[in-house]
C-alpha cells in the first residue's frame, strides 16, 4: 500500500511556476496608521488630564487651598472626548478589513 501524495508528483514536477507567498497578517498598513493615530488620542486626552491637584499651590501640597482648575472645560469634556475617541479609533482600527 503506497500513500500517494497529491501536493508533488513526478508528472507535475516543472510544470508549475514558482508561487509568490501571500501576505498572511491580519492588519495591513491603514490598520498600523489609524492604530497609532488612535493612540495619539489617547495619549493625548490623558496628557490634558493632567496638571496641578486640587490642593497645590504652585505644585506644593497645601490643605487649606482649593484649586478651581480641575473643573476646567480642558478636563472635564476635552480631554475624555478625546480619550472616547480614541477608542472608538482604535476599534475601527482592529475592526476595518485589510484590502
Amino acid at each position: 500500500m503506497s500513500k500517494k501524495n497529491n501536493s508533488f508528483n513526478a508528472d507535475s514536477f516543472g510544470s508549475k511556476q514558482a508561487e509568490t507567498p501571500e501576505n498572511n497578517f491580519y492588519f495591513g498598513k491603514e490598520n498600523y496608521k489609524f492604530m497609532l493615530i488612535g493612540l495619539a488620542l489617547i495619549v493625548v486626552g490623558f496628557l490634558l488630564m493632567m496638571g496641578a491637584d486640587a490642593n497645590t499651590v504652585d505644585g506644593k501640597y497645601d490643605p487649606n487651598s482649593w484649586n478651581e482648575g480641575i473643573f476646567s472645560i480642558r478636563r472635564i469634556r476635552i480631554a475624555p472626548l478625546l480619550v472616547i475617541a480614541g477608542f472608538a479609533v482604535e476599534v475601527y482600527a482592529i475592526l476595518r478589513r485589510n484590502k
